[in-house]
């Protein structure tokens, strides 16, 4: 295992691998690039310390693939997903299968800074900030439409489509929506998607 974690970045655009190595760089971390995924899964070695930031939507081999390719080498890498807005659900689907977070574009430095922090404290060993038993109770405290609306957003589901479903107006699922980050305690929509797998709304794929 390497003594220093690096981060990974995977993105076929050279400006953003750029720029997101130089923000990196710049707070004191070890950055190794590709252009990318085929040549990362073939330079990637089980066992080397860090994350990956990997962009979802790629030529030839995407986010998701590359994710399975690495979980079936045995990997345990961290993997932060940078999706678009309209690839929410995909991004919701790469979580279920081991993922462990998604930044959506445009996204802040800070965002991108702690959600790096994050995954390479878990590969240190480092203990979510949450555990399951704290986000369970939380879960346990939500109202019976709150818990149809975080299924649904856990299964990567706009709030257009929530609306429809639950026959309620896209507004009262923005309400709803909103309550579910203060009870639940989460910062984004990633935060939330990922205690509410930890609580066990949802599953993980396969």
């Amino acid at each position: 295992m390497t003594a220093t974690p690096r981060v990974f970045i995977v993105d076929d655009d050279e400006a953003v691998r750029d720029s997101l190595q130089a923000l990196l760089e710049s707070r004191g971390h070890q950055v190794v690039s590709f252009g990318d995924a085929e040549s990362f899964l073939a330079a990637y070695r089980p066992g080397q310390a860090g994350c990956a930031l990997v962009d979802l939507r790629m030529p030839g081999m995407d986010g998701l693939t590359l994710l399975d390719r690495l979980r079936a080498k045995g990997a345990r890498l961290p993997i932060i997903m940078v999706t678009g807005h309209g690839d929410v659900s995909l991004a919701v689907k790469a979580m279920k299968a081991g993922a462990m977070d998604f930044i959506e574009k445009p996204y802040a430095n800070e965002t991108m800074l702690e959600t790096i922090g994050r995954a390479l404290a878990v590969a240190g060993g480092g203990i979510e900030e949450i555990v399951a038993a704290e986000v369970a109770a939380r879960a346990a405290e939500l109202t019976p439409r709150e818990r149809d609306v975080l299924e649904r957003l856990v299964e990567g589901k706009p709030n257009k489509i929530i609306a429809h479903e639950l026959q309620i107006s896209p507004r009262t699922v923005e309400i709803h929506r909103a309550s579910l980050m203060k009870r639940m305690q989460a910062d984004s929509l990633s935060h939330l998607v990922r205690m509410a797998l930890a609580a066990g709304i949802g599953g993980r794929a396969r």
